[in-house]
Formats: structure tokens, C-alpha cells, sequence
């Protein structure tokens, strides 16, 4: 979505949680839901996805929570460089741009993920739409100006023209629909699941495929 802000999309995805709640199992969820931050979920409950329900027995309580303020970058031990927790075009939080340079670890993310008893069902965060800030942000996660130029070139180039305050949130639609029918496994609410294997056994897949097909995709399959 454009021209909105984090809580424009907190409010709206509580909406249709409370509304779908009460279509499919008559329930009243109360909003808003609780909000923790990255870190207070952490020290808490160990655990970025927290289970807030009295009783933890999987079925009829639904305890949602939302996590947010997730650091913008997370240190490579290895490496020996920042990498974006989220993705690399995630917005920092306005008050922390400042710490970019100097203080990368403490930066928070205008990211947060919908929480329902201790699983993710969703997650999202505000976008970039500024060319200095993206490059601050490439500069951060140790990508010189020439990289960044030639893999998002495209996307600076763009921000130049003027983008709009956008972002959003993806929810797991199959989870969700587990957890409102009070299954355990998602593939009970899926119409062609696959099996623990990966094969859908509806449609055979994946099958063998002749040499011709091959040949048209430009394949070789050699024999192990």
C-alpha cells in the first residue's frame, strides 16, 4: 500500500483478523492486540514469536500479539558484516537514522510480524522510498556504490523521480487457516498438498519427463 505508515497497516490487518475470527468460529478477539518489542520478546520468552496463551494446549484460545521494533541489521560472526535481518529495502525507524553510521547494531527496522499462539502468521515492514537513505543502507550492509549501482541501479534510479511512504504485510494464509480449523499440519487445509516427501500424489509430480522436454529447456539430466 502507499502513503501509509506501520500503524495504518497494524490497524488494518487487526480488522480483518477480529472480523475473520468471528465469521469462521463466532469468536471475539479483543483489539488491539498486546505489542512487544523484538527485545522485551527476547528476554521474555526467549523466543521472537511468543505464546501468550494461559493454556498452551495448539486449540480454542487464540492469543495474538504483534513484535515489533526488529533491529535493522544483524551482525555476520563469520563474515564479519552486517546483514538486513528482514531484507535490504526495509525502512529504518526515522528517530535511528542517525545511528546508521555509527552505532548499525542499535538501528531499528520499521518491520513487525502478527504473532498467533507462538507461531508467525504474518510479517511486513515500511519500505524505503528514499535514494539517500537506500544508499545509507547499502553502505551499511558493506555493498559499495558500483554493486549497488549495477544490481539496483533501477530501484535508485526510481527513487529519484519520487516514490511514496509504502509498505505492507504478507500473511501465511495456509497456517492461518490450520490454526482457525484447529488443525495441526497445514497440508489438512490445503486442496493438493504434497507429502512429507515434497511429491503431490494427486498429479503425480514430479514425474520423469522425456528427452525431447529437455532438450527444449536447454536441460541435461545425468544419471548419479
Amino acid at each position: 500500500m502507499s502513503f501509509i505508515d506501520q500503524e495504518d497497516i497494524i490497524n488494518l490487518i487487526e480488522g480483518m483478523i477480529k472480523y475473520t475470527l468471528k465469521e469462521v468460529r463466532g469468536v471475539d478477539v479483543k483489539t488491539p492486540f498486546q505489542r512487544i518489542t523484538y527485545d522485551e520478546a527476547i528476554k521474555k520468552y526467549k523466543s521472537d514469536k511468543p505464546d501468550l496463551r494461559e493454556n498452551k494446549d495448539d486449540k480454542n484460545e487464540f492469543a495474538f500479539c504483534w513484535v515489533v521494533d526488529f533491529p535493522l541489521l544483524e551482525w555476520n560472526e563469520e563474515e564479519k558484516r552486517f546483514y538486513a535481518m528482514h531484507h535490504p529495502f526495509t525502512s529504518p525507524k526515522d528517530e535511528d537514522l542517525e545511528l546508521l553510521e555509527k552505532s548499525p547494531a542499535k538501528v531499528r527496522a520499521k518491520a513487525y510480524d502478527i504473532v498467533l499462539n507462538g507461531l508467525e502468521l504474518g510479517g511486513g515492514s515500511i519500505r524505503i522510498h528514499r535514494r539517500d537513505v537506500q544508499e545509507r543502507m547499502f553502505k551499511a550492509l558493506g555493498i559499495s556504490k558500483e554493486e549497488a549501482e549495477q544490481k539496483f541501479g533501477f530501484l535508485l534510479s526510481a527513487f529519484k523521480y519520487g516514490a511514496p511512504p509504502h509498505g505492507g504485510l504478507a500473511i501465511g494464509l495456509d497456517r492461518f487457516s490450520a490454526l482457525l480449523a484447529g488443525e495441526d499440519a497445514i497440508r489438512d487445509v490445503i486442496a493438493f498438498p504434497k507429502n512429507k516427501d515434497a511429491i503431490d500424489i494427486m498429479l503425480d509430480s514430479p514425474s520423469e519427463v522425456s528427452s525431447d522436454q529437455l532438450n527444449i529447456l536447454g536441460i541435461e539430466a545425468k544419471k548419479k
